[in-house]
C-alpha cells in the first residue's frame, strides 16, 4: 500500500483537493435554497431547480467524458467548476444563476468521471478501498460548508464565491497529475452496458441528492429553524464522511453489490425512524448508509461493464439520471404532504429498491 500511495502521490493529492471542493460546492445547495428563494422572490419549491440543474450540468459533463475523455484533465474539470460557482456568486439573476449551476455540475461531473476511474485502476485489488478513500474526503467539504454557509450570514455570494476561489487554487496546485490526461489501458475490456446495474444507481444517486439537496427544507418543514438544519446537514455529513473512511479498511473484503443493498435497506429502517421519533436524529444518522449507496455501486457496475474509457461516463451518467429527476419530483410532492412526507416517500422507496436489491443479488455478483 505504501508503495502504491507514494507512486500515485499526485495523483492522490489533486483527487483529495477537488473532492473536498466538490463535497464544499454541492453541500452548499441546501441551506442556501430558502436564501435564493427570498433573493429572487421563488418559491422553495422553485428555488429546488437549482439542485436539478446542478445534476443537468454533471450529465452534461459526463456526457463531454464518454466523447473526449482520453482528452480531458483534472484542470480542465476544475477550471469549469470555478467559472459556474463564481456566476452563482453574482447573483445577476434567477435563470444566469440556474446557467451557473448547470455549468458548475458541469465540472463536477467531469471531475467524478476524472478521478475515480484512474484511482480504482491505480491501486488494483486494493482499488475499491482506495475509491472509498477518495469519495469520503467529499465529506470534508460537505461538512464545512453549511456551517462556514451560516457563518457568513447565510449569503450565497460569499459561500459560492469562496468555493470558486478553492477551486481556482487547486487547480493553480494540481501539477503534473492536473495536466495529464487519460491514457487508455494496453488490453481492455468490451464496452458491455448493464442496464439492470445502471437503473439501481439512477436511484440510489437520486436518493443522496434528495437528501442533500431537499433534506434541510424538509427538517424545516418538520419545526427545524433554517440555520439548525444547516447544522443538522453538516452533522449528515460528518457521519457521511465517517461510514467512507470506514470502508477503506473492508470495502476490498465485501462484494460491492451486498455493500449496497445493506445500505438501501439500513436507509429504509432509518427513514422509519425519522417518521416515528426524530427527523434530526435519524437524518443524520442516514448519512451513514448514503455514504456506500455509490462505492458499492460504481464498483459492481465497473466490474460488469468492462474497463473501456467509455463505461466511467457512462456508469455516472446513470447515476446522474436519478440525480436530476429525484429532487425535481420529490420537491413539489413534498409541499403538498405533512411535516414528514419527505421521510415518509424517502421509506417507501428504499424499502422497495432494498427488496428488488435482494432479489437480484445473484445476477449482481461480479
Amino acid at each position: 500500500m505504501k508503495e502504491l500511495i507514494r507512486a500515485n502521490a499526485g495523483l492522490l493529492v489533486a483527487g483529495v483537493a477537488t473532492f473536498v471542493m466538490m463535497g464544499a460546492g454541492q453541500s452548499l445547495y441546501g441551506p442556501a435554497l430558502p436564501a435564493f428563494s427570498r433573493i429572487f422572490a421563488v418559491s422553495l419549491a422553485e428555488a429546488g431547480v437549482l439542485v436539478s440543474a446542478h445534476w443537468v450540468g454533471c450529465f452534461l459533463g459526463v456526457g463531454l467524458m464518454y466523447l473526449r475523455g482520453a482528452h480531458v484533465t483534472p484542470r480542465h474539470a476544475l477550471a469549469v467548476m470555478a467559472l459556474g460557482a463564481g456566476i452563482m456568486a453574482l447573483l445577476i439573476g434567477w435563470w444566469v444563476t440556474i446557467a451557473g449551476a448547470v455549468v458548475f455540475g458541469a465540472g463536477y461531473g467531469m471531475s467524478t468521471a476524472v478521478f475515480n476511474p484512474r484511482v480504482l485502476r491505480a491501486f488494483g485489488t486494493l482499488g475499491p478501498s482506495m475509491l472509498s478513500m477518495l469519495n469520503a474526503t467529499f465529506g470534508v467539504g460537505a461538512i464545512a460548508a453549511p456551517l462556514i454557509f451560516v457563518a457568513l450570514g447565510s449569503d450565497p455570494r460569499w459561500s459560492f464565491g469562496l468555493t470558486a476561489a478553492f477551486a481556482a487554487v487547486v487547480w493553480v496546485f494540481a501539477g503534473p497529475a492536473g495536466r495529464t490526461a487519460a491514457a487508455p489501458p494496453g488490453e481492455t475490456r468490451p464496452f458491455r452496458p448493464h442496464w439492470v446495474i445502471m437503473s439501481f444507481g439512477a436511484m440510489a444517486i437520486g436518493l443522496e441528492a434528495c437528501l442533500i439537496g431537499l433534506g434541510p427544507s424538509a427538517l424545516i418543514r418538520a419545526g427545524e429553524t433554517e440555520a439548525r438544519a444547516a447544522e443538522l446537514l453538516s452533522a449528515f455529513f460528518v457521519v457521511f464522511l465517517l461510514s467512507r473512511v470506514a470502508l477503506v479498511f473492508f470495502a476490498h473484503r465485501i462484494a460491492p453489490f451486498l455493500l449496497y443493498t445493506l445500505s438501501i435497506v439500513a436507509t429504509a429502517v432509518l427513514a422509519l425512524g425519522a417518521i416515528l421519533v426524530s427527523p434530526a436524529l435519524f437524518f443524520v444518522a442516514i448519512g451513514a448508509p448514503a455514504g456506500m449507496f455509490f462505492p458499492g455501486f460504481y464498483v459492481t457496475a465497473s466490474r460488469k461493464m468492462g474497463d473501456d474509457l467509455r463505461v466511467p461516463p457512462t456508469i455516472i451518467a446513470s447515476g446522474l439520471i436519478g440525480g436530476i429527476a429525484c429532487p425535481l419530483i420529490l420537491a413539489p410532492i413534498m409541499a403538498g404532504m405533512g411535516e414528514r412526507g419527505f421521510f415518509w416517500i424517502l421509506a417507501g422507496v428504499t424499502l422497495a429498491l432494498g427488496l428488488a436489491a435482494a432479489l437480484s443479488m445473484r445476477s449482481m455478483r461480479a
